[in-house]
């Protein structure tokens, strides 16, 4: 029988695997004559944990001296072959030299390489191909912690079929069958729950990574197969049930990326056009040839699964954020239960310096609803991770919330109810979704606790209502053009030029007298306006004061120009919007409302649901806006004597 080892992991190890792996990748690449590509050797470096591998399982001797070792690991391979013909073919051989046979048996003798739980073959994987496969078609490695994390949530049990439909390298089975034996299910029922266990992916050199992931750990080889999953070819995936009891998948994601031809796309609801009609979304039948992929997958994994069976499935973030995709999260509320959102920081699945991707993901659970036309609406766990256990460069770092937020998730589970109630983890009710949202950020718990605790001694009034009532107006500015830039010394303002409440008085870009005419109507420049960023990255809901010195000008469509009519009920004149806009309660608000439309953050018309403190004793209010005035009016003066003297200097 194959013992699956179940030892806890030490909160340190002698020796960390992917160190190793990297020590072994260096010295194969600078000794391996004939073969420099890192698929190669890890292939070479696969022949030789199988070896490994088998003298262990059958406890036999293995030599000390490097000649002889070879030898043994030669004639075992001829085994291994007839054993794993699925895995090698019947005329490969080790192609090693004894030396570098030797360097990596010793090298494997310092981790635990085939305890489940810690999964040291993943780690080789990342070593060798994380960068060559990475970004290939969309394609990403789930990291560990993730994909553990995603399982946990699921809560499969041996006895369910389970299917990843983009399965990569093996991931997120992997990381099954290590939920198994944390939940202290037997060697037998995790081995035996191989035959549940159902991959599907087009690229073969990752569908055969897969196979040899989990065969090198169980002595078995999965069901996994090469083909297109949005086709589903019968003939291809005629040992595959109908069906499913658990979907776990990372499809591929982008936009650039071909879904499929007309005919696979017209099997599909979410591969055409929608319109909205009311509340709800139409499907039309115009079909979209250019649909993401995760959006057909969403569908395909909804009609893959039995209904009540559940779908972990890793989108992202645009997907369930975006007016765009807005259709999408309607199909989803229709068909399935959505039980928990996991908002993931931008550095997930940033592997390395130049490996891997910013893109903003979400982790989702959903349950399939058993008849669509039951209305009914539950409650959801949220959660937002700001670590992930790795840095913006890939580098692994202490902090990672993942941990924190699966322990409350299964306090929820449990009935119990969460002591704290916070970012990672809070619950609302389905009823609770804005514009079919579904980004956690949104819904960001301290904004809400802050918002209760304001109250009192604030007027909270939406952006949209100020608007309405004619107190404020917003408008976005032109782009004119790379060509225009460097053509005068009229400022061009971007996002970049606006810091500590100030337009900077060196803009990157400049303008001509010409350009500026062409567009000096239209965005009508006045004293006390305001500036704020609406898109970019960092900046977003940064605010500059429009003073007398600023008025020749133009200003990019990435900002927003505000106009406050002082006249007001409220009392609300410039300064006090600027402290306002700037404050933790307003710039957390805006955070939560910012989101990536395609490859830009943004905050887009959000901007509208923004609630603004306005202190209802109005002495406060007037007492803010003095301390405001005094500390821009006295900044901007001495900025204006410098620039004079700069000027003067050259009389």
């Amino acid at each position: 029988m194959v013992i699956i080892k179940n030892s806890k992991i030490e909160q340190e190890e002698l020796f960390s695997a992917k160190e190793v792996f990297q020590d072994i990748r260096n010295y194969l690449a600078g000794r391996f004559v004939g073969a420099t590509r890192d698929d190669t050797l890890l292939h070479e470096l696969i022949k030789i944990i199988f070896c490994h591998r088998v003298s262990r399982r059958n406890n036999l001797s293995i030599p000390t001296n490097a000649i002889e070792l070879s030898v043994f690991y030669r004639n075992l391979f001829e085994e291994i072959k007839s054993e794993f013909p699925e895995i090698f073919s019947a005329d490969e051989q080790i192609l090693l030299d004894p030396t570098s046979i030797d360097f990596v048996n010793e090298e494997l003798e310092k981790i635990d390489m085939f305890n489940l739980q810690r999964d040291a073959i993943g780690d080789a994987y990342e070593i060798f191909i994380g960068d060559n496969v990475k970004g290939q078609s969309g394609q990403f490695f789930t990291p560990k912690n993730a994909a553990d994390a995603l399982v946990s949530i699921v809560a499969p049990k041996p006895s369910d079929k389970i299917l990843d439909f983009a399965c990569g390298a093996g991931g997120f089975l992997i990381s099954a069958l290590k939920y198994y034996k944390e939940k202290n299910y037997s060697d037998d029922e995790v081995i035996k729950s191989l035959d549940n266990v159902y991959g599907i992916d087009k690229d073969e050199y990752l569908t055969r990574l897969a196979k040899i992931h989990i065969a090198a750990i169980t002595d078995n080889v999965p069901n996994i197969k090469v083909a297109d999953s949005l086709v589903w070819d019968l003939d291809t995936l005629d040992s595959y049930p109908d069906n499913f009891d658990v979907i776990l998948t990372n499809p591929p994601f982008g936009s650039k990326i071909n879904s499929g031809s007309i005919e696979t796309l017209s099997k599909y609801d979410l591969a055409y056009k929608w319109k909205k009609q009311g509340s709800e979304y139409l499907k039309t039948n115009v079909i979209n040839e250019n649909v993401p992929p995760q959006v057909v997958f969403v569908e395909l994994a909804i009609k893959k699964v039995k209904p009540n069976g559940k779908i972990g499935i890793v989108v992202p973030e645009s997907l369930i954020s975006s007016k765009k995709y807005a259709y999408v999260v309607n199909y989803i509320q229709k068909h399935c239960n959505i039980e928990t959102v996991i908002g993931m920081p931008e550095n997930l699945f940033k592997t390395s310096g130049k490996g891997g991707t910013h893109t903003k993901t979400a982790l989702l659970m959903l349950t399939k609803k058993e008849n669509v036309d039951i209305e009914s609406k539950n409650n959801i766990f949220f959660a937002e991770a700001k670590w992930c256990g790795n840095d913006s460069r890939g580098k692994q770092i202490d902090k990672d919330d993942i941990p924190a937020i699966i322990d409350n998730y299964e306090t929820y589970k449990k009935g119990s109810k969460l002591e704290n109630i916070s970012n990672l983890g809070y619950i609302l009710n389905e009823d609770a979704i804005e514009n079919n949202i579904l980004s956690p950020r949104l819904y960001n718990p301290d904004v809400l606790i802050k918002t209760n605790e304001l109250r009192d001694t604030h007027n909270l009034v939406k952006i949209e209502t100020l608007i309405n009532e004619g107190i404020i107006e917003f408008k976005t500015g032109n782009e004119i053009g790379k060509s225009s830039y460097g053509t005068g010394e009229i400022p061009f303002v971007r996002t970049s030029d606006i810091s500590n409440w100030e337009i900077k008085t060196d803009p990157k870009q400049a303008v001509s007298e010409e350009i500026y005419l062409q567009y000096k109507e239209k965005q009508d420049v006045r004293e006390g306006d305001i500036l704020m960023v609406r898109d970019g990255t960092y900046l977003i809901g940064s605010a500059a004061l429009i003073t007398q010195y600023d008025l020749k000008m133009l200003y990019q469509s990435h900002l927003y120009k505000i106009r406050l009519d002082s006249n007001n009920k409220y009392g609300l004149n410039p300064y006090y919007l600027l402290a306002a806009l700037s404050s933790d309660f307003v710039q957390k608000q805006i955070k939560a409302k910012t989101f990536t439309q395609d490859i830009i953050n943004s905050l887009g018309d959000r901007y509208l649901d923004l609630l603004i403190p306005i202190q209802k004793d109005s002495d406060k209010v007037n007492e803010i806006s003095d301390v405001v005035k005094k500390s821009i009016s006295e900044r901007i003066e001495a900025r204006e004597l410098a620039r004079k003297a700069r000027i003067d200097i050259l009389l």
